[in-house]
Formats: C-alpha cells, sequence, structure tokens
C-alpha cells in the first residue's frame, strides 16, 4: 500500500522570495571587504593555501547592478512575491558626508520595478562591508560609528520609504562581529575578546539608533534584524550538555535579540547550522552535507522557530539554504525544511515568510567564488543566469503558496 505524498498549504498572504548582498552580487564596489580581498596579505594567505588569489576577489561579482533587469526576471520566473537585497554603506556614502544621489535613485527605480511585478522589498540597511572612511576612524569599534549609521539610514530611509515597508537595520551581527573581531578571519582581521563586546554593543546601538531614525520618517514601516540562529541540541539530554546548550542558546541566539526586543517589530531569522552540543564526545556526522561541508538537517528549523516564540514578534525566515554546485540536495532539502516551517505554524508560531539564499550564485566572502548557493546558476564570465532544477521546484511552492 502506497503511502499519501504530504501536501501543505500555507497561510494566505504568506511571502515567499530569495534573498542576495550587495557586495556579494553588484559589483563594482569600493570598501573594507574590496581593499582587504586585493591586498599583499590576502594573496600570500592564498598561495600558501595552494589557492588562486583571482577567485577569492569580488570584482564584477554577478554584474548585478548592470544586470537588475535578469535578476527582477528570476524573481518572476520564481513566481516570488518579495525579494530581501541590501544597500552598500560605500556606494550611497563613498566619502564622508557626500551621498551618491544617482545611487540612491538607482535603487528607487530597482525597487519600483519590484513593485510593478508585485514583489515585496525588503531592504537591509548593513551587511557588513563598511566605507574606507569610516574604516579609518575605527569602523565598528569607534565612539562615532552610531551616528555615523543613523545618518546614512536617514539618507537611504529617506529616499526609498515610499516604496518600502519592511527593513533590516544589520545582517547576522553575531557573525560579523566573532568572524571580525573575535576569530580574526574577516576584515579588520582582529583577534580581541574586548572589541569583540565592543563591536556586539555597537552594533544593539546602531540597531536601537536606526529603528528610531526609521520610526521618525515612516511610523508604518517594520523594521527588524536579521539573526543567525543555531538550534543547539544538547546530547540525549545529559545536564551537563544541557547546561553548555543554555550557555550557548544565551550567547549566540538570545542576547543580541532581547537587547533589541523592544526596537524590533519582528524577527528575521537566518537558519543554517543545528549543533548537537556533545561534551567530551566525538563531532557529529550528518548523513547529508552542503559543499561548504555544512552537515544538513532540515528538521531543526522547527525548533529554531520554537525557541524564537518568546521574544512574540512575526518571524521571516529572512536566509535558509545551502551550496549545492550539482543541485543535489537543494530540492530535497527544501522540501524537508518547509515541512518542519509548516509544523511550526501549526502550532501557532506566527511565521509570515520565508526567502532562499540564494536568488543567484554569488561571491562568497572569504570562501570567494566557489561556493554555488544560487537557484540560479551564474556564469562569471558572461553573467547569464541559468535556472538550476531547484528552482522549478521552489518556484511551484511560490506559485501555489504550499509544499509538496
Amino acid at each position: 500500500m502506497n503511502s499519501t505524498p504530504k501536501e501543505f498549504q500555507f497561510p494566505e498572504g504568506f511571502l515567499w522570495g530569495a534573498a542576495t548582498s550587495a557586495h556579494q552580487i553588484e559589483g563594482g564596489l569600493t570598501n573594507d571587504w574590496s581593499v582587504w580581498e586585493t591586498s599583499e596579505e590576502r594573496r600570500e594567505e592564498l598561495h600558501s593555501k595552494g589557492l588562486l588569489p583571482e577567485d577569492f576577489i569580488s570584482g564584477h561579482a554577478a554584474n548585478s547592478f548592470v544586470e537588475q533587469n535578469a535578476d527582477i526576471q528570476c524573481l518572476v520566473d520564481l513566481h516570488a512575491n518579495a525579494y530581501r537585497f541590501s544597500v552598500d554603506w560605500s556606494r550611497i556614502e563613498p566619502k564622508e558626508g557626500e551621498f551618491d544621489e544617482p545611487a540612491l535613485l538607482y535603487y528607487k527605480q530597482f525597487i519600483q520595478k519590484l513593485r510593478a511585478h508585485n514583489i515585496e522589498p525588503f531592504v537591509t540597511l548593513w551587511h557588513w562591508p563598511i566605507p574606507l572612511w569610516m574604516r579609518d576612524k575605527g569602523g565598528w569599534e569607534s565612539k562615532e560609528v552610531v551616528f555615523y549609521f543613523s545618518r546614512f539610514v536617514e539618507k537611504v530611509v529617506g529616499a526609498l520609504h515610499d516604496d518600502v515597508t519592511f527593513w533590516m537595520t544589520l545582517n547576522e551581527p553575531m557573525v560579523y562581529s566573532s568572524m571580525s573581531y573575535y576569530k580574526g578571519v574577516w576584515p579588520p582581521k582582529k583577534k580581541s575578546v574586548i572589541s569583540y563586546v565592543r563591536v556586539i554593543r555597537r552594533l544593539i546601538e546602531a540597531h536601537q539608533a536606526a529603528f528610531h531614525v526609521i520610526k521618525k520618517i515612516d511610523p508604518n514601516s517594520q523594521v527588524g534584524i536579521a539573526k543567525h540562529n543555531i538550534y543547539f541540541e544538547a546530547y540525549k539530554n545529559y545536564p551537563h550538555n544541557r547546561i553548555a546548550k543554555s550557555l550557548a542558546d544565551w550567547w549566540w541566539n538570545k542576547r543580541f535579540l532581547k537587547a533589541v526586543q523592544h526596537t524590533s517589530d519582528f524577527v528575521g531569522l537566518n537558519y543554517y547550522f543545528h549543533s548537537l552540543v556533545r561534551i567530551g564526545g566525538e563531532k557529529h556526522v550528518y548523513e547529508k552535507s552542503s559543499d561548504l561541508g555544512w552537515g544538513l538537517h532540515p528538521k531543526s528549523i522547527y525548533f529554531a522557530l520554537k525557541e524564537l516564540q518568546q521574544f512574540k514578534k512575526p518571524i521571516y525566515i529572512t536566509e535558509h539554504g545551502l551550496a549545492d554546485k550539482g543541485d543535489q540536495h537543494r530540492s530535497w532539502y527544501v522540501r524537508e525544511s518547509l515541512f518542519a516551517v509548516h509544523q511550526a505554524i501549526e502550532e501557532g508560531i506566527d511565521v509570515k515568510g520565508y526567502f532562499h539564499w540564494s536568488l543567484i550564485d554569488n561571491f562568497e566572502w572569504a570562501e570567494g567564488f566557489h561556493p554555488r548557493f544560487g537557484l540560479y546558476e551564474v556564469d562569471f564570465k558572461t553573467y547569464e543566469r541559468k535556472a538550476r532544477s531547484s528552482a522549478a521546484f521552489y518556484a511551484d511552492i511560490c506559485k501555489n503558496n504550499r509544499v509538496a
């Protein structure tokens, strides 16, 4: 006897989309990341690992600043009704206090094109790189950074708010602060607990200030952050593993969200990792992994959503995906993950949207061009976009508001 295939309808008005960020797709940017990518230090680091430096320079990336219409067509073909993207601070304010009005007009016209296709824009105001002049003032360690960021936010929101409802002030603040100031892997490559904690504090203050700036301009806007959370699971529920899970939850998942709880209209969840907390044991091995070696555990997104219920805010899954150049696991991973999301919704968790990372192949930060997260494959020589088979699978979900 054959079992009936599972099919779950999502709530009316649910948002289906994809996500990107400016530095990863636009190209032609000059900021602290682009300078680091071409530095002699970076070149020597890559040579020592037997890697080609040119594979780790963003350059034109996916050329999306020029190919915006191609990206919009990808969204239309997906039947997406939402798109999350970022504006780059260095493009808007390349020199201190000098704002690029044509760049603001570019984004305004881009957003109007999205609206013409009934695609809801979700705008991220900061997705990691900073202008060189802000870097030279100390970056996110500077006492002045909150002022400068607020001024940038005021300029962008003032120019775009007529066509934008949803704003994300920051992307993954805990990831950025950890990788840039604790592990020292990303610019400015510092390894300092003091700097790490200081930058987290600055980012909290920056979000809070930006929230009030946005609300002053448009009280009806919806403001949140895109927060990277991990589902920490205590192995066999042993007491020592539960304690470790509680500590990890507090530091990584809850602390930042609690600090901004009263200046957020929604929670954006970026979800990639399940972590089995197993003190003194071997590392957990997953049956399937992404091209980056990230273990794939689709059902765990249910628990990550359950843990966000305490904040009593609407939830948008603002990133979720995997590096999968051969498209071997993407459809399976999306399907099983969305079954778990649907279960959370059925249990009363207010999940209102899902954004797949990523719309197109992009420049993946320190990993360069090798990881391929896109529903659409990009030829980085011609910039042609070509749908992977998973794009048709996801388009069916978006079109019919259901997963089967």
